[in-house]
């Protein structure tokens, strides 16, 4: 017994990792560098997008916008509840079938939360009574006629993976490099939910991301080879955050996940705040994708949770 109270103080102090669950280097995607990227990013492309909002939410503003941020406190921003959405984003390409972005919210968290993977302190923190659950995942999959082929998240906190029980066994999972092993205090708290959202599910592949020569981003990838759906490794809010561009028939969509929560912090340049893990970073990473955008104004971009 003693032994075990010491393993569990050690994880407190030192953190520990977000999740157990298995991960293996991803075979899908071409790395390529942002010059690639930028010669084909506002051409029409082949893929329909979507995005579900699956709940309405509220959290703190602190974690959302850097509230220290010299615009932030001109402009009078104080912490308090901001209203959010928690979304999945569906893709459909015309020959690899089926993908989505993130995972919504899921089914028994609105029908049965005793049942749900986020349950006991992490429901608790998270305030779900303030949950307003619009379309979580397993409604959306039930109405679908064609298989889902994969999922791609941005980062594995728990509001952009709480769908994931909804998704079926077997399914292709994706995200960035580091996301399960990274280690943090919180994690010792959260990652008995993560792991519980992933249980049964495949293991997750890792983005292959290698050095971006031209140094715009941390790494690119050219997701099915032919130029139409992106990867971008945006670290900061986590080690492994990955941004999405898609190239649809209307134009170049970016979706940012936490990269940009919020459409205040985007059109006023404030960075996200404290639920980010290395703020600087963050910060970089931020920076880099409003350059993008602003160098291609048609482009859709698509905030973490807000339109």
């Amino acid at each position: 017994m003693r032994n075990l109270l010491v393993t569990a103080l050690v994880a407190l102090l030192t953190g520990c990792a977000v999740s157990t669950h298995a991960t293996q280097k991803s075979t899908l995607g071409v790395s390529r560098s942002s010059s690639e990227l930028l010669a084909v990013i506002d051409q029409p492309g082949p893929v329909s997008l979507e995005t579900v909002a699956s709940s309405d939410w509220q959290v703190d503003r602190s974690g959302l916008i850097n509230l220290q941020h010299p615009r932030a406190k001109e402009a009078g921003l104080t912490d308090g509840p901001e209203k959010i959405q928690v979304y999945f984003h569906v893709l459909r390409h015309p020959e690899r079938g089926t993908f989505i972005v993130d995972t919504g919210v899921e089914k028994a968290l609105r029908d049965n939360p005793k049942e749900s993977a986020m349950s006991g302190l992490v429901a608790s923190a998270m305030k779900l009574e303030t949950m307003k659950f619009l379309v979580p995942l397993g409604d959306w999959l039930a109405r679908q006629q064609e298989p889902l082929q994969g999922v791609f998240i941005t980062h594995l906190h728990f509001d952009h993976i709480t769908g994931m029980p909804d998704v079926p066994a077997g399914t292709a999972i994706y995200s960035g490099p580091g996301e399960t092993a990274s280690s943090a205090f919180i994690h010792a708290f959260v990652r008995g939910s993560t792991d519980r959202a992933l249980q049964g599910k495949a293991a997750i592949s890792e983005w292959a991301f290698e050095a971006d020569s031209t140094g715009r981003f941390a790494g690119v990838l050219d997701i099915f080879g032919d130029g139409s759906v992106w990867a971008l490794w945006v670290p900061g809010h986590t080690p492994g955050s990955t941004a999405y561009l898609v190239r649809t028939p209307e134009g170049p969509v970016l979706l940012t996940g936490d990269a940009s929560h919020t459409r205040w912090g985007w059109e006023h340049d404030v960075e996200p705040g404290t639920f980010s893990g290395d703020l600087l970073e963050s910060a970089e990473s931020f920076g880099r994708l409003r350059k993008l955008a602003t160098e291609h104004p048609a482009m859709d971009v698509r905030f973490g949770h807000q339109r």
